[in-house]
């Protein structure tokens, strides 16, 4: 009787070798490496298929293979099935693409089980199929109902407390559904890899075999995944080229707010960013970020500075925060929240460089009020303005807002969507803003209500700002 044959596969990238190697040579990672067991029957089943190929014959696979020019290729726009959820439709790209994998990941008791919940039980209109691989019914029926809040639980959703792929796709095949959530991948096995539940070979020949189902069907199906340690989705990293979306639940358990952001989409932009208040009954869809960032308990502080930013089509208005001091030991410490470290030390090089404020010995800590993770780069400006603030202890006049990226020759460079920053700004009340003069040329109309003052380089946005 033939052998199971043994493999080892890199959990960040998927490269495969016949021994064990301390680091990838393929990702330069160490200590990446898995062992697999692939069963003796699929090995020599492959080896037949490959020999009947070689020797010019072809396999039931081949012989229904047919190339097809891409001229005649047809083409229709399947209608996106709708979740009900704002947020969530935005991130997707408008709603779930029929026959779609899509890939739902977050830290643990971040919230995934319950906007995935909560998102079902609001899509009345198609059956849904909820499998769960790490909870009980009775648990899932006290979540639901805690979710319904006043009304009752609706009678779409099957619950199947299942692991087994095989068990899952007959149960599929009796029902049948048009949405299947997966909770979670790394609980699912199959019985034709003999391996754990979680593995690298199990989660690979779940995920392609769901894939393929929903290819084939139509029927979109929702992964939810763990996160390792590391913060990245656990599991090999062929996963999520597997799948046509990933999508990231982000935010911290000690703040309300939570960040929807895309991180594939084939069907989208990745650019796109939901956000949620978390509440008793679930999450509440925030459909207007900047009036819960900005607090207005910040009168005639220090190292404070507002900017309008833009996470994919979105404006709003986040609160930029700002600690300078002395620094306690030989090694200033420079440290962000929400903001890329890297970045504020260029920043304050440039502060350093271009407009002479010493800072070599000061500790400078910065935070994005709110929890938030912003990458837009045009609240460059706002950085700056708020580590001077601090800096020299004088307050930013209430009503001041700024946009604009810094370079490193201390010049600030233009940034996109202009004048929907500036409605943003007008639209909670701000009276200035301080915006790049090449953008001057792209306005449509100044506003009534806001006076605009263009800078060409920071020192002159920090002469308008402080005199």
């Amino acid at each position: 009787m033939a052998k199971d044959k043994i493999a080892y596969v890199c959990s960040e990238c998927g490269q495969e070798s016949a021994k064990w190697i301390g680091k990838c040579p393929n990702c330069g990672k160490w200590n990446t490496f898995k062992e697999i067991r692939i069963a003796a029957d699929s090995a020599s089943a492959a080896a037949t298929t490959a020999a009947q190929t070689l020797l010019g014959g072809r396999s039931k696979a081949a012989a229904k293979a047919r190339a097809v020019s891409l001229k005649d290729i047809s083409t229709h726009d399947d209608p996106r099935i709708d979740t009900l959820d704002t947020e969530l439709n935005r991130v997707l790209g408008g709603g779930l693409v029929p026959g779609s994998l899509v890939l739902l990941g977050g830290e643990p008791g971040i919230g995934k089980s319950t906007l995935t919940l909560q998102t079902i039980l609001h899509m009345t209109h198609i059956p849904v199929l909820y499998v769960s691989g790490e909870e009980s019914a009775a648990q899932i029926k006290m979540r639901a109902t805690r979710l319904a809040g006043n009304t009752s639980v609706p009678e779409h959703i099957q619950v199947l407390c299942e692991t087994s792929l095989e068990a899952i796709f007959a149960c599929i095949h009796e029902m049948p559904p048009r949405l299947v959530v997966i909770d979670s991948i790394q609980t699912i096995a199959t019985e034709t890899v003999d391996s754990s539940p979680g593995s690298v070979s199990q989660i690979r020949e779940c995920a392609a075999a769901l894939l393929r189902f929903a290819k084939q069907t139509g029927i979109p199906v929702i992964l939810i995944g763990h996160i390792n340690k590391e913060g990245s989705l656990a599991g090999p990293k062929t996963l999520e080229h597997i799948v046509d979306a990933v999508i990231q639940f982000e935010g911290d358990q000690h703040y309300l707010y939570r960040i929807l952001r895309s991180m594939k989409n084939r069907f989208g932009s990745t650019a796109e960013l939901g956000i949620y208040e978390m509440e008793q009954t679930g999450l509440r869809m925030v459909a207007n970020p900047s009036e819960l960032l900005l607090s207005d308990a910040h009168d005639d502080l220090s190292g404070i500075a507002i900017s309008a930013a833009i996470e994919g089509a979105r404006p709003f208005l986040v609160e930029t925060q700002a600690l300078v001091s002395s620094a306690a030991y030989g090694t200033p410490q420079r440290t962000a929240t929400g903001f890329d470290n890297r970045r504020l030390n260029m920043l304050l090089a440039v502060l350093e460089k271009r407009v002479g404020f010493k800072l070599m010995q000061k500790d400078v800590f910065l935070n994005i009020a709110g929890g938030l993770r912003v990458t837009d780069m045009a609240i460059d400006l706002s950085v700056i303005a708020a580590v001077l603030s601090s800096n020299v202890d004088t307050p930013i006049s209430q009503g001041w807002c700024m946009c604009g990226e810094v370079g490193l020759s201390g010049e600030v460079r233009p940034v996109s969507r202009i004048d929907q920053r500036i409605a943003e700004a007008a639209k909670l009340g701000f009276t200035d803003l301080i915006l790049p003069a090449a953008n001057m040329k792209s306005l449509r109309a100044p506003h009534p209500t806001l006076q605009l003052h263009p800078v060409r380089k920071v020192e002159e946005a920090l002469s308008v700002l402080f005199g």
